[in-house]
């Protein structure tokens, strides 16, 4: 069997900076309005007031965990379940009532839904019915072309790799020429390699070929790598919404600080841009004032061996690029990210030292 090489190329235009919460007017492609999703069988909404906009050719992903709403949310923009409450809007045309087939979205499913009787051209040339067959069969190898498949146009979808199987059911969504395509957990059946490698793919097929995107995950790692913005949703809300870098450095809450990366939550005594805490006097990145709860990320704390330490690291993890350590200081356990130098044992005492501005959680 031929191997299709691990890396391909095409001409990508330059990507648009990651737009803001708010896009002005004529950038918006999408608006979700106050949607509310409650289920007979659910005591509280699935989804309770979600709104958010998103702006041509952007990529969002909706980022969660189980059951807090984002594939309904999802299933909603669709067309797949409708909303109790609320609004969707698509180039400001409504489009809330509108059944799937009718809103012109694009969507990737987590099993690919590969017809498995067609061979890979005419799995991509299927959403094209409607051009005459020269036309289609054209577009379709172009699309193959620019996932990287060209030559593979006559297997079936089970002599396909994963990722090549996701590739195909991008080509056949995108070469219907979508404004917006909908991708639900779209890598969660690949292994780690090939996951890391196709969600950058897709994320370049995406920006070539102009269609904003919406990506359900549970993958912290996915939304921070993917998506131009992460909107984070916990109990059917949203409940902060910016790009990978703002709300990784500015988490609005613990849900969110733990949740997006792993984080140390302390207690302090905030007066303007500074706090007092068990660790001393630390800056803040934003004014605080009074009690208040600190996210202080693993890779901020700095492990100092040293005899009369007060804590001790209790356990510690290779992970090649760096290590991480648990270090036990009386009743508090904390998470230390360091390089990958020279190890600390367990059972080693140390000292801790935060060495950058923490974050004043509401």
């Amino acid at each position: 069997m031929n191997t299709l090489p691990k890396t391909f190329s095409f001409k990508m235009p330059a990507e648009a900076t990651p737009l803001g919460y708010r896009p002005r007017p004529a950038q918006v492609l999408l608006e979700v309005s106050r949607l509310r999703k409650r289920f007979p069988q659910g005591d509280t909404p699935a989804v309770e007031r979600v709104g958010f906009t998103l702006g041509e050719g952007e990529l969002l992903a909706l980022l969660g965990p189980s059951g807090c709403g984002k594939t309904t949310t999802l299933r909603m923009i669709g067309g797949f379940e409708h909303p109790d409450e609320g609004t969707i809007t698509l180039r400001r045309r409504d489009i809330t009532h509108l059944p799937p087939e009718a809103r012109g979205i694009g969507f990737v499913f987590q099993d690919y839904a590969l017809f498995p009787h067609l061979n890979v051209l005419d799995n991509v040339r299927f959403g094209l019915r409607r051009m005459p067959r020269a036309e289609a069969k054209a577009k379709a190898r172009e699309m193959l072309g620019m996932v990287g498949l060209a030559g593979l146009e006559g297997r079936k979808p089970s002599e396909l790799s994963g990722g090549q199987q996701q590739r195909v059911a991008l080509a056949r969504t995108l070469a219907m020429s979508p404004p917006l395509v909908l991708m639900d957990e779209p890598f969660s059946n690949l292994d780690a390699a090939m996951r890391v490698e196709t969600r950058q793919e897709v994320r370049k097929l995406m920006k070539a070929a102009g269609s904003a995107g919406i990506l359900v995950t549970h993958d912290q790692e996915e939304a921070l790598a993917i998506a131009d913005r992460v909107a984070v949703m916990e109990a059917g809300r949203v409940l902060q919404i910016g790009t990978p870098d703002e709300i990784y450095r500015n988490p609005a809450s613990e849900f969110v600080a733990s949740f997006l990366g792993r984080s140390n939550i302390l207690t302090g005594t905030a007066s303007g841009l500074e706090a007092a805490t068990p660790f001393g006097t630390l800056p803040l990145s934003r004014a605080a004032n009074g009690a208040v709860a600190l996210a202080v990320r693993p890779e901020q704390i700095m492990l100092e061996p040293d005899p009369e330490g007060a804590a001790s690291v209790v356990g510690r993890e290779f992970r090649g690029h760096d290590q991480l350590y648990w270090v036990q200081e009386g009743e508090r356990c904390m998470l230390v990210i360091s390089g990958p130098g020279a190890s600390i044992d367990i059972g080693t005492r140390v000292r801790l030292r935060i060495c950058d501005c923490v974050v004043p959680l509401v």
